[in-house]
């Protein structure tokens, strides 16, 4: 074991199924992507640059918002059938996004009819989603977000204008505030640099598998200060 290494072993309990959830430019993936080499575990990816509505979304949000969402969730029901077919839904994972949260979105980007129409096609595709053991709600101040947006200089996410950030930073808040299907870990990471500081991740992933072993009811808070990392 690598000096500072966290000892997954000495733990009794290990969530099988991790979702890593936030706003765009919270650290999702990379965190699911490292949290899927410590343990071991299949990734389960978001793809975004598939849908060919998002870039004139992040341009004109009013004109492009049905068909992106609509993309999307025809996407999202797509990846379950094909998880059902290959029974990855039994093998240990790490997903960057959360299943349910598409209606996250719906809810902050379209208009009243549209949401309804959406609302609608939701309700028909009636669909079965997974319960993680463990999501990983990753928090930051719409600042830190909009600065890690334009640093990592995504073509099509140039346009994202911090008003947008902002809604859905709220939306998030206001989704979690409310979610109750799994046991939720809500980590501040306005300080943490989990692509570029191992000791950030360790100081995470030790707390992660504390509040797994020893959950301190639904939902618990990570909030790390400078003075910490």
């Amino acid at each position: 074991m690598e000096k500072g290494q966290i000892d997954i072993k000495k733990y009794d309990k290990l969530p099988t199924f991790i979702a890593v959830e936030g706003p765009i430019g919270a650290g999702k993936t990379t965190l699911t992507k490292l949290l899927a080499d410590s343990f071991s575990y299949d990734t389960f990816l978001e793809r975004p640059s598939e849908n060919p509505f998002l870039p004139d979304f992040y341009i004109n949000q009013s004109q492009a918002a049905l068909a992106t969402q609509l993309f999307f969730l025809f996407q999202r029901v797509k990846q379950i059938q094909e998880l059902k077919q290959e029974d990855i839904f039994s093998s240990n994972r790490v997903s960057d996004f959360l299943l349910d949260k598409d209606k996250l979105f719906a809810k902050a980007t379209l208009s009243a009819e549209e949401l309804k129409l959406y609302e609608q096609i939701y309700q028909y595709l009636a669909i079965d989603l997974p319960s993680p053991d463990l999501v990983i709600y990753l928090q930051a101040e719409t600042k830190t977000l909009y600065e890690r947006v334009m640093h990592r200089g995504i073509e099509m996410e140039k346009t994202i204008s911090f008003d947008y950030l902002e809604l859905l930073n709220e939306t998030y808040k206001e989704f979690f505030f409310e979610y109750n299907r799994s046991p939720v870990l809500i980590v501040n990471s306005d300080y943490l640099d989990l692509q570029a500081n191992k000791s950030d991740y360790n100081l995470l992933l030790e707390k992660l598998l504390e509040y797994f072993n020893k959950p301190e009811g639904s939902k618990m808070y990570f909030n790390p200060s400078p003075a910490l990392i």
